[in-house]
């Protein structure tokens, strides 16, 4: 299955201007610390589950989401950020990591089997949200799953990010959901003895 598409580590100049360097290398130097356990068992079991011999995870940051991934599975990375992308490249030299933007991945259509979030389109604008979740779409051949901060009225939470109402969204895109739940995700860097709780999980599978 060819899975990349014209890949490539620029990333569009009409996207770049939007991106703030100086926030997300200061997160590629915290996000070691912000690991998860729980969440990355829980990928495992859903790729698992649901027969999936390939993973995409937008967004990757320096991948700590999938490092409990098993080598029978095809791992693949897309971020913006140069320093994440040397991290993840360095702790899953099995793995394709690439530079990228949600909204113009270099990938082909229907390649991954799932392809996933966890704490990303929280930080994206309306429009680029848009435009990542019908990205996410097409490049999915199976399923997609999104783990963000939830709230119904999608109200701000600060000056960077907003709450995200993913099944809604999701559902207006015309896609089965097969589950939407809460999980109660740490995260060390920012709350070192807090629990974020309107953190929900939406698993959804593509309608051909």
């Amino acid at each position: 299955m060819h899975t990349l598409g014209g890949a490539t580590d620029e990333v569009p100049d009409r996207m770049r201007a939007r991106y703030d360097h100086e926030f997300w290398n200061s997160y590629a130097d915290t996000n070691e610390e912000r690991y998860d356990r729980e969440f990355a068992e829980r990928l495992v079991y859903t790729a698992s589950a649901l027969g999936c011999a390939s993973v995409l995870e937008v967004g990757c940051g320096t991948a700590v989401d999938m490092r409990l991934l098993p080598d029978t599975v095809s791992i693949y990375g897309v971020d913006p950020n140069y320093r994440a992308l040397a991290i993840a490249r360095s702790k899953m030299p099995h793995a394709c990591f690439l530079r990228g933007m949600i909204a113009e991945m270099p990938f082909v259509d229907s390649s991954v089997d799932l392809v996933f979030t966890h704490g990303l389109l929280n930080y994206l604008d309306d429009q680029t949200l848009e435009r990542g979740m019908h990205e996410m779409y097409r490049v999915a051949r199976k399923h997609i799953m999104s783990c963000e901060w939830f709230g119904e009225s999608e109200s701000p939470v600060d000056q960077r990010s907003r709450l995200r109402n993913m099944v809604r969204r999701w559902t207006g895109l015309g896609a089965a959901v097969m589950a939407d739940a809460p999980i109660h995700v740490r995260d060390a860097a920012v709350r070192p003895s807090e629990t974020f709780p309107a953190t929900r999980i939406t698993l959804i599978s593509k309608i051909s």
